[in-house]
């Protein structure tokens, strides 16, 4: 986040409700003759979250934006982008357990996704999380217990 940029101002508005680092913004759904509600966090461009919302009484304008509205659309938006950083974090942080002699070892492997240079780090840790060895690797590399108890047999060296 730009450490100069100016926090959006307060809004508490029908249509618009910015707070707590987050808009609200009810807009007219493209598709049919709805409206629908995006989530945009304070600094982003994308919004977080579009969904559908409510039609107001009228059955033509929509519903009026309000504080508890509010609060569940955060909480819901939130909840999107946390279970999307749990799933790029699963795609790319991955590990596995393996006996090696006396000494269970955890290997992993960190995929750093670089836009023009992406590559992987593989490493091993005793059962005291002391590292014992790390390595790079393609970003491609394939994680196994196999694949895993053969670099530990090879002396932690780069396999190819």
């Amino acid at each position: 986040m730009d450490l100069d940029h100016e926090p959006a101002t307060r809004a508490h508005e029908a249509r618009l409700w910015r707070d707590d680092g987050w808009t609200a913004k009810v807009i007219k759904n493209g598709d049919d003759d709805g409206w629908a509600v995006e989530m945009t966090q304070e600094g982003e461009d994308e919004p977080a979250l579009v969904g559908p919302w409510t039609m107001g009484r009228d059955k033509k304008n929509p519903k009026p934006l309000d504080s508890a509205a509010f609060i569940t659309l955060v909480k819901t938006a939130s909840e999107v982008l946390r279970r999307h950083e749990q799933q790029r974090h699963a795609l790319l942080h991955k590990n596995v357990t393996i006996d090696s002699g006396s000494d269970r070892l955890r290997i992993d492997l960190d995929i750093i996704p670089d836009e023009y240079e992406p590559y992987a780090e593989l490493s091993a840790h005793n059962g005291f999380g002391e590292e014992l060895a790390r390595v790079r690797v393609q970003p491609g590399f394939k994680l196994s217990r196999e694949s895993a108890a053969d670099w530990v047999a090879n002396n932690f060296a780069r396999p190819s």
